[in-house]
């Protein structure tokens, strides 16, 4: 598959280093990107995760990454080579997968941005640590067992740090990123579906900062 050349680098070493929330975003009309992404950064929230799953998603990413210049946009729900290869090529700075195989492990991996593969068990951290990845999406992170379970890990896999995303809200975010192996958690509480459908960007950058102040 073809590969493109790589995004500017994260302005952090790490994606799980740039705020202590990632917005879980799910662009359902491309309008709204830009403003979305403005208000986000504008609250404290520069890095994005705009998930593939509508069919403006890429060109949402390619709106951001144009217009956005503060925004650090990634792409979510990346589930095969030729969704990394795309996302890249719009503008992606890192991907995030809700799992992996070996297959889509190579494909981030030879991306040339950073990368969170996701994991929900002890057995799939230590197949990414034997394989070099040290940063992973811990997801769905509520039902697989939350703070507890990802707590219970820290001891045998210190090695592992993680970014929970599914279920967390305002209200459980700050007890997942006490923890010392979760760097940061990805959440959309502060895209509640009235502001985004009212358009009313002023609320979500409030939102946005209240989120941003969790640590």
């Amino acid at each position: 598959m073809a590969r493109f050349s790589s995004p500017p680098p994260l302005p952090s070493p790490s994606v799980l280093d740039l705020a202590p929330v990632v917005p879980v975003v799910v662009v359902e009309d491309l309008a709204d990107a830009v403003p979305m992404a403005r208000a986000l950064v504008a609250g404290g929230l520069p890095a994005i995760e705009v998930t593939l799953r509508t069919p403006v998603a890429l060109d949402a990413i390619r709106a951001i990454a144009a217009e956005v210049p503060d925004a650090v946009v990634g792409a979510g729900t990346v589930i095969c080579a030729q969704n990394a290869d795309d996302s890249v090529a719009a503008g992606a700075r890192f991907l995030v997968s809700p799992g992996w195989t070996e297959s889509l492990l190579a494909a981030m991996k030879g991306s040339g941005v950073p990368f969170l593969p996701g994991v929900s068990t002890a057995s799939e951290v230590v197949a990414l640590l034997e394989r070099g990845v040290s940063e992973m999406k811990f997801f769905p992170a509520e039902a697989a067992g939350g703070t507890a379970y990802l707590k219970s890990l820290g001891g045998p896999l210190p090695r592992a740090r993680f970014c929970p995303t599914g279920g967390i809200t305002a209200d459980s975010a700050p007890a997942y990123l006490a923890l010392e192996n979760v760097g940061c958690v990805g959440g959309s509480w502060m895209l509640t579906s009235d502001a985004v459908a009212a358009k009313d960007w002023t609320r979500v950058a409030s939102l946005a900062r209240q989120a941003a102040a969790l640590r």
